[in-house]
């Protein structure tokens, strides 16, 4: 999961080497922490949150067919 979220966050970005993802791992959730350089943050987030709230549409699918809730929190 973290390899999914690392890949469309550099897609999307300027500098993709400053794009950090780092997983916590629970019992029957995970947090997926997404860090990206403070000029590339607008992207992500995109007009709106769509950026942001299609990567966590993509996250929580992917975490369905686990069977296990995933969430995404972007880190500035």
């Amino acid at each position: 999961m973290k390899e999914l979220v690392e890949s469309i966050a550099k897609a999307l970005v300027d500098n993709p080497d400053k794009v950090q993802v780092t997983q916590l791992d629970g019992e029957r959730s995970s947090i997926i922490e997404l860090k990206v350089a403070q000029e590339d943050l607008g992207k992500i987030i995109g007009k709106q949150g769509r950026n942001a709230q299609a990567i966590r549409v993509i996250v929580s699918a992917a975490g369905m067919k686990l069977k296990k809730r995933l969430n995404l929190e972007i880190v500035e």
